[in-house]
């Protein structure tokens, strides 16, 4: 067996360092189970990122510079000769056990198509909102059923015949960090691929995030787009002549995945509906015990992930993840509103994606 490891970077700087030292003690430990090559396709970067990973020993390729990653992972893919791929971000230190892992998944389950693993619960950046984001994104992955209808190419892998039979990731739709990881997890479950959530598949996250970072990404980059990829997916999974065009849609896996299970749905209109209130408390002071009431509610809805936080964190913590976790269900309701208008105003159109999962238009060459 060979696994091809595919990493996009664009000025990856001290964190790109410390992911290639992650990759070596990885690759170390998945010799004796698998081949593996190291594949960095570089993006236009102005820094040594190329260079440090010419020493790390990695075949090194470029895009025609601010491609996006989609199209750069679809690079490296072409050129990969490994029976399967896996992804890596260059912010991302993979555990050393990480790369084995998969290789394992991969030979114990001939019809495993694919597989991904979570960030970690030790987020390198001491500040608050990288802790409180990256902790978020542990505790989701690590509570979210195995059998999966998504994809995440922080830590994920992939066989490579599935890849190239799926036409790779939507370079045209995505060409900037986006959500080209869930679009192609969904195309695979279309298709009724197996995915697989591994949750002792982990990797650190070495991104420092900030209050602007951090609202540009759910919102713009996750929140718009995927509401919009969700709509497309309902769409697609209508009947076709009186029939379910596939057994695994007429099961409508997507809903339940990861952070749209129905206690954050329901979370998100809570949070809305505690926004109006403290407006209104303004002009009418009674209805504070209503306020107190939704409060109320999506303390008990959250419980689990609020002890988690405490647990980890402390109580000091937590008091201050309550109102960012609050306001992030606040904007993914602005998000699904925008990205719902978009999809319709659009004229609903259904994408570049044909019925059985794979594109309809070919990738281009970076």
């Amino acid at each position: 067996m060979k696994i091809s490891i595919i990493i996009p970077v664009r000025n990856g700087g001290t964190a790109f360092a410390q992911c290639l030292d992650a990759l070596r003690r990885a690759r170390a430990e998945c010799a004796s189970l698998a081949q593996t090559e190291l594949i960095v396709v570089d993006d236009g970067s102005t820094d040594d990122s190329p260079t440090r990973a010419q020493a790390a020993g990695a075949h090194v390729m470029a895009t025609s510079g601010g491609c996006g990653p989609a199209a750069a992972r679809n690079l490296g893919a072409r050129a990969a000769t490994g029976d399967s791929v896996f992804f890596v971000d260059a912010d991302a230190a993979l555990h050393p056990d990480a790369l084995r892992r998969a290789a394992l998944a991969f030979q114990s389950d001939p019809d495993l198509e694919a597989c991904f693993g979570s960030y970690d619960d030790a987020p390198a950046a001491p500040n608050f909102l990288s802790q409180y984001k990256n902790l978020l994104h542990h505790y989701v992955h690590q509570h979210a059923r195995p059998e999966a209808s998504t994809f995440w190419t922080g830590c994920g892998a992939m066989r490579l015949s599935t890849f190239h039979a799926l036409g790779g990731f939507d370079e045209h739709t995505y060409r900037r960090p986006s959500i080209e990881d869930i679009d192609l997890g969904y195309r695979l479950r279309r298709r009724g691929g197996k995915i697989r959530l591994l949750k002792d598949m982990q990797c650190a996250h070495l991104k420092r995030w900030t209050a602007r970072s951090l609202l540009r990404s759910d919102i713009f980059e996750r929140g718009i787009p995927w509401t919009v990829l969700l709509w497309r997916e309902s769409r697609a999974r209508r009947t076709v002549d009186g029939n379910p065009a596939n057994p695994i849609l007429a099961r409508k896996p997507y809903q339940l995945d990861l952070n749209l299970q129905t206690s954050n749905r329901v979370s998100v209109v809570l949070a809305g509906l505690l926004a109006l209130s403290l407006i209104a408390l303004f002009f009418a002071p009674r209805l504070w015990p209503l306020l107190l009431a939704m409060a109320g509610a999506l303390l008990i809805l959250n419980r689990h992930l609020y002890a988690f936080f405490l647990r980890k964190r402390g109580l000091w913590f937590t008091l201050a993840a309550l109102p960012w976790h609050w306001l992030y269900y606040l904007y993914n309701s602005l998000s699904f509103t925008l990205g719902t208008l978009s999809y319709f105003l659009r004229g609903a159109p259904s994408g570049p994606v044909a019925a059985d999962g794979t594109l309809a238009i070919p990738a281009h060459d970076a």
